[in-house]
């Protein structure tokens, strides 16, 4: 699931980064029979405000201090880093699931029809984004679904310019959760039914359903606003069974963390409850005797978690998978 930027027939990257508005953090993995594991990871802190996510203004406030703190954070991971996988805010996106009844058997074709449908509900002219969009649930009346993600194509190339200001390339961009969900399909967590996925962070909550290895349901609630996560989690439960006409999650799953301390235990609490279910951690494993360098608090299992997930899309990018 690669919904911003990618390339085609390349090598993978070498790490992969995340800026996000708390702090920038990069990874390296180790691919092993048993499944991947990260090898080395790095952290640094960001001064409030350096990195504004939104879709529809400058996100990169002060380029040279997250600059900075990409440089840091790669030569912490001592190898060389000359193209790495980016991870950016879902703020900075946004995303829709979009339903053709027929699908032109043409690429181009395809990609007109799906700018055309979206530009009705951009925020910001179409021909300023960058329109990217990946196969959802398939229809059952035979059309099909597809996850779309838009944002302004300036936002994109701010995050991507830091990174060469840092002296390295990113190939590939993605989001934050869906980075997070490419984890959950990728490792021995992948549902092989209905599974809700909630990922947490400071300024945001995503709220994603997976059926079948593909996205049928995604929202985004900014922090601060008028609706809570609890009623996201009741418009998705309402929506799961009277839209998707669901049965019940096989799987809850949780990651990331969030603004004030014990906010994610609280999250999985209030899950538990209003679902019924046992709340699951998204963990990114860690092989033993890695180098790490940490300069933020949190749980180091929520930051690498994105970064993980990442770099293994960039693996299956690069093998045509």
């Amino acid at each position: 699931m690669s919904l911003l930027a990618s390339w085609l027939a390349s090598p993978p990257p070498d790490a992969a980064v995340e800026i996000a508005p708390t702090h920038v953090s990069a990874a390296t993995v180790e691919y092993r029979r048993e499944g991947v594991v990260v090898r080395s990871y790095a952290v640094e802190t960001l001064t409030p405000g350096a990195v504004e996510a939104s879709l529809g203004s400058q996100n990169i406030v002060d380029r040279p201090a997250v600059t900075a703190a990409v440089r840091t954070v790669l030569e912490r991971l001592e190898t060389r880093t000359a193209r790495v996988a980016l991870v950016i805010p879902d703020l900075a996106a946004k995303v829709s699931i979009v339903h053709f009844d027929d699908v032109p058997p043409r690429r181009d074709d395809l990609d007109q029809l799906v700018r055309w449908q979206v530009r009705k509900s951009a925020p910001f002219p179409i021909d300023d984004a960058s329109v990217t969009y990946s196969p959802g649930v398939p229809g059952a009346d035979g059309g099909a679904e597809f996850v779309v993600a838009l944002a302004r194509r300036d936002v994109v190339e701010e995050y991507e310019g830091v990174c060469g200001d840092a002296g390295t390339y990113a190939g590939l961009v993605d989001l934050s959760t869906f980075s997070m969900l490419n984890l959950v399909l990728a490792g021995a967590v992948t549902p092989t039914s209905d599974c809700l996925v909630v990922h947490v962070r400071p300024e945001y909550t995503s709220i994603a359903i997976i059926r079948g290895g593909a996205v049928a349901f995604f929202r985004n609630r900014p922090e601060g606003g008028d609706e809570t996560l609890a009623d996201l989690v009741h418009q998705t439960a309402m929506y799961y069974q009277d839209r998707l006409s669901g049965e019940g999650f096989a799987r809850v799953l949780l990651g990331g963390s969030g603004r004030e301390a014990g906010a994610v235990e609280e999250t999985r609490r209030n899950l538990q409850e209003r679902l019924g279910a046992t709340v699951e951690p998204i963990n990114a494993p860690i092989v033993e005797g890695g180098s790490a360098h940490v300069g933020v608090v949190g749980a180091v299992a929520d930051i690498l978690a994105p970064l993980t997930g990442m770099l293994l899309r960039a693996q299956q990018e690069a093998v045509g998978v």
